[in-house]
């Protein structure tokens, strides 16, 4: 379980990625004080928290109902997962949201849902591993491993955005950019890995095995 939950961390860290979250966090709560800016980062990590707990509990009957394989879910994790790493290797000069998203978020009270925590904290890329490490478990505490990494991770979040205004300062611009490069890369080895996993899963080739047999003549 402990081996489990750090897996869980290494994998959605990444993903997350809390230093390229606080810079969008402090240009969205532009105007706020302490006390509310403090309050959106909680209720956004509660959100994440309720997101990926969602996925986790309701990964494999998600994959039962559509008839989805697991090799299927990891290649596809990590291609989902690989095109946000390179998207953060090499950012386009404009950040995620379109300048409408970006108004609307301003004039919202309440920015901890959107766009806070879906989908700048649980995107697509942190479901799609969420599913996958859900796949793998099939014991209830192999689960609460992966819930407890989670809650650590969800801790980590919501101590960066509490610090974002310090951490930006600290960091500046440029050290900004080369923590999200670093996250970026270490995404893309996370994304090559499920890949990789996918195409040797002994399920994969059983299925290719299995097609081939059809296709040849009695």
């Amino acid at each position: 379980m402990f081996e489990l939950t750090i897996i869980t961390v290494a994998a959605l860290l990444p993903i997350v990625n809390p230093f390229s979250t606080a810079p969008l966090f402090l240009a969205i709560t532009e105007g706020y004080d302490q006390r509310t800016r403090n309050e959106q980062a909680l209720r956004g990590v509660l959100y994440m928290v309720g997101i990926l707990t969602t996925f986790l509990v309701a990964g494999s009957l998600i994959m039962n109902f559509f008839g989805i394989s697991l090799p299927g879910v990891r290649i596809a994790g990590g291609i989902l997962i690989g095109r946000v790493a390179f998207r953060m290797l090499y950012p386009p000069d404009t950040v995620d949201l379109t300048p409408d998203e970006k108004r609307e978020s301003r004039k919202k009270d309440d920015i901890s849902f959107f766009p806070l925590a879906m989908p700048s904290l649980s995107g697509p890329g942190s479901i799609a591993v969420t599913i996958s490490l859900a796949t793998l478990s099939t014991a209830w505490w192999q689960y609460l491993g992966i819930f407890i990494g989670i809650l650590l991770l969800a801790a980590i979040v919501l101590l960066t955005l509490r610090l974002s205004g310090r951490l930006h300062s600290l960091l500046g611009v440029n050290g900004t950019h080369a923590m999200t490069k670093i996250m970026g890369f270490l995404m893309f080895c996370i994304a090559i890995q499920f890949i990789v996993n996918g195409i040797t899963d002994p399920e994969l080739l059983q299925l290719f095995r299995a097609g081939l047999a059809t296709d040849i003549p009695a």
